[in-house]
């Protein structure tokens, strides 16, 4: 055997020289992990979006992304309030699994260290975070520290750009905090682009909460508009529904919010925040295309909670009903077959999908006590995977107005446990294949049937989970007993007493609910509306 020259091996190691110096350009041209940018509004109903049905509104970018990717109808926040809602999207767990609500107590760090933005910093992923934080978690506060980019704020944050101490910067050329957070991510995409690393976007915005403090370089967009009402607007489509419910000041909100005697004036103001949000949308989407990086990022909106704007006498959210619970979901993914078909997928979704969702994109294993599925296969297959069923809670307020649902897609099913000398304990049925209005409950009636047999299981099921599952602290385990319905009422009486935080949060509210009114040039009523006659468990 002849001995290979020196000739053929100098080019045999320059040959390979190029081609791993042509791997290594490559993979800098190529990241192998797609960016993610995840656009979070506050407080908005589906109403709100032409996309789903509103001919009275104009969202250009929010349907644009739906034209572009996939519209998803029937996407559920299992808890309806800020703060227990964002502990569901960064960790992909029910409530009474995060242990984190206003009324009960802060996330625990053992809980937050299992979170999207901690497992995607982890992996490589430049993270940033914009907006309302809207948790805190024990002995970290905000976690800026694990965020490579950080313009969030404590509580609600605020409209105005220049009170917001991380945002402050973009104050003078955009001082409604809106656009400022559109900004925000145009900066972090444009170095993330420059340092070629993968990133997530998480932009958390104000708008539309209330107090209603529109942009006012949109005052025109609605001037003078008059809004359609929901075909289930005001107290005579509420009549049949649960008097617990009307213990909540979702109820009072109704006349205290002016939906009653001011429906277009404040629809006007309603809707022109959800104008900025998706122009601040359009930011982001005009950024992406601008670094090239439009082909290699999901972008993913949605909002922390839907809003009940007159619907069924009742404002706000919270309550386990359609406007409050359902909320917006759109996602691109630009390697979707899907992407410019205009679907719409029907499966059951939830909030607590959010965080596998960003780690199966990452590539990530998505952790055992995960409650959330991943949206990836809808976005292959818009007809296969979802939910079976998810289930919904409140427990903010008034404790009698503290519950459980369970949904599916096609029914819901809710069970308002409390009971006292006014009220008894009752059973909501919908079904929303064909009432998604929630029109007519079916729990009364002879029409309930088997599908009343069927949900009553769901439940009991999800009432198992939570004893199981429910942490051991922040007063979450009594509610498997309260919520149980084979408990009777008077063993429950002894779980009925408020625990000390209870209390507080009671105080809190009214401070609140003093200040929101003080803020919109509103009176607070000395009463709330009486309720309605209450119904009876069969």
């Amino acid at each position: 055997m002849k001995p290979v020259s020196s000739f053929f091996l100098v080019v045999a190691a320059i040959v390979l020289q190029m081609n791993f110096w042509e791997i290594a350009v490559q993979a800098q041209e190529s990241p192998s992990k797609p960016n993610i940018v995840f656009l979070f509004s506050d407080d908005q109903s589906t109403y709100s979006v032409g996309n789903y049905g509103n001919k009275d509104v104009q969202t250009p970018n929010m349907d644009q992304l739906a034209k572009d990717g996939v519209a998803f109808d029937k996407h559920y926040n299992t808890t309806a309030i800020c703060m227990a809602s964002r502990s569901n999207v960064f960790t992909g767990m029910y409530e009474y699994k995060t242990g984190c609500n206003f009324s009960h107590g802060n996330m625990h760090p053992e809980i937050w260290a299992k979170s999207y933005p901690v497992l995607l910093r982890e992996a490589g992923y430049l993270t940033a975070f914009a907006g309302k934080f809207g948790i805190v978690v024990k002995g970290k506060g905000l976690c800026k520290s694990d965020f490579d980019y950080w313009g969030g704020g404590p509580g609600q944050t605020q409209y105005a750009t220049k009170k917001n101490k991380s945002m402050a910067k973009y104050a003078a050329k955009y001082p409604h905090s809106t656009l400022s957070y559109g900004a925000f991510g145009q900066d972090v995409i444009r170095d993330a682009a420059k340092k070629g690393k993968p990133f997530c976007l998480s932009i958390s915005f104000k708008a539309p909460h209330k107090p209603a403090t529109p942009d006012p370089r949109f005052n025109h967009i609605y001037a003078g508009k008059t809004f359609t009402k929901p075909k289930n607007y005001g107290r005579e489509f509420g009549k049949h529904m649960a008097p617990q419910g009307k213990q909540s000041r979702q109820y009072a909100r109704w006349s205290e919010w002016e939906y009653d005697t001011d429906y277009d004036g404040q629809m006007a103001k309603y809707h022109q925040q959800v104008y900025g949000v998706d122009y601040a949308i359009g930011m982001v989407r005009d950024e992406l295309k601008k670094q090239g990086v439009e082909d290699n990022t999901i972008v993913i909106f949605t909002s922390d909670n839907g809003f009940i704007c007159g619907s069924h006498g009742y404002g706000s959210k919270v309550l386990p009903m359609e406007e409050s619970s359902r909320c917006p979901l759109i996602i691109y993914d630009p390697r979707s077959p899907l992407n410019g078909q205009q679907i719409r997928c029907d499966r059951l979704t939830g909030n607590i999908d959010v965080m596998p969702t960003l780690l199966d994109i990452a590539g990530l294993e998505i952790p055992g006590n995960v409650d959330g599925k991943s949206w990836m296969g809808l976005l292959q297959n818009p007809n296969e995977g979802g939910h079976e069923q998810l289930a919904l809670m409140n427990l903010y307020g008034p404790l009698a107005g503290h519950c459980m649902s369970c949904v599916t897609r096609q029914h819901k099913y809710t069970y308002w446990w409390y009971g006292d000398d006014k009220m008894k304990p009752m059973e909501e049925l919908y079904d929303l294949q064909n009432d998604s209005l929630e029109l007519k409950n079916l729990a009364t009636t002879a029409e309930g049937g088997a599908a009343l047999q069927e949900m009553r299981a769901r439940y009991e099921n999800q009432c198992a989970n939570w004893k199981q599952d429910a942490v051991p602290y922040n007063d979450y385990q009594r509610y498997g007993t309260l919520f149980d319905r084979n408990v009777p009422i008077s063993e429950k009486e002894a779980l009925k007493r408020q625990p000390k935080n209870e209390k507080q949060n009671k105080k809190l509210n009214k401070t609140n609910s003093a200040k929101d009114a003080k803020q919109a040039g509103r009176k607070i009523p000395k009463e709330m509306p009486k309720a309605a006659p209450a119904g009876s468990v069969k």
